[in-house]
């Protein structure tokens, strides 16, 4: 029962969090999935199929907001990159990379909320800076199964409203997760442990999306991008008490 428990809540609160914001998700359910789990790559596949859904959820809601020919050239770059990152894991992961991912996260949240007008006036949905952030999204999701802050940042730039952003960014969410949740169920990932603990979390899923879009329609624009850039900076703080 307090399994049951903590698996919903843990579900609620990061659904709460991805639909409010955009992304965050796994940022905040990692913090204590793989101590319920069996072990860690059950958590982060549990974790993945979670994410999944309730970002398929909500892409149906703004999937009018969606401009496709925008996301392929960040899919391209991610796959590309990400592959390339997952090769080179092993030589390169350690805890100096975690606290360097950390603290450029905090930095990034800092100078993004104090020069937000000039930067949006420099971020343009051109292919160039779709490339970058596809790329770097790639490096970070294949070194540390982080790969949504780039790409966040990127949108919410470049986006003309949040309504624009959240469409855009679920759908990144929807096509990364759908990748890397084949290729974890091709290595044996999704056991039985997993499916119970889904049936599980489906029900937080359904009170936090909920919950997130009332909370979502009562944000100002104007602060929505302030609290976006706040939890970036939170996730490096996360990333650095983890490290």
């Amino acid at each position: 029962m307090e399994f049951s428990i903590a698996i919903l809540l843990l579900a609620a609160g990061a659904s709460f969090i991805q639909r409010t914001i955009g992304f965050g998700f796994g940022i905040f359910i990692m913090t204590a999935l793989p101590f319920l789990m069996p072990s860690y790559a059950e958590a982060v596949t549990l974790s993945g199929l979670l994410s999944l859904t309730s970002a398929t959820v909500i892409m149906f809601k703004y999937v009018k907001y969606v401009t496709w020919k925008r996301i392929l050239p960040i899919m391209v770059a991610f796959a590309v990159f990400s592959t390339i990152a997952v090769v080179l894991l092993d030589r390169i992961e350690g805890p100096a990379m975690r606290i360097t991912l950390g603290l450029m996260l905090i930095f990034l949240s800092f100078y993004f909320s104090f020069f937000k007008d000039k930067i949006q006036k420099i971020i343009r949905p051109t292919a160039g800076w779709q490339l970058g952030a596809g790329s770097l999204s790639g490096v970070m999701g294949g070194l540390f199964g982080m790969q949504g802050p780039p790409v966040v940042l990127y949108l919410i730039a470049s986006e003309p409203t949040k309504d624009h952003y959240m469409g855009m960014i679920q759908t990144y969410a929807v096509l990364t997760n759908v990748t890397m949740v084949i290729s974890r169920a091709f290595n044996g990932y999704v056991t039985p442990a997993v499916g119970t603990a889904y049936l599980y979390g489906f029900g937080g899923l359904v009170i936090g999306v909920l919950a997130g879009n009332w909370a979502f329609k009562r944000i100002p624009s104007k602060i929505f991008t302030y609290i976006v850039y706040a939890y970036i900076g939170i996730s490096g703080a996360i990333i650095l008490f983890t490290a």
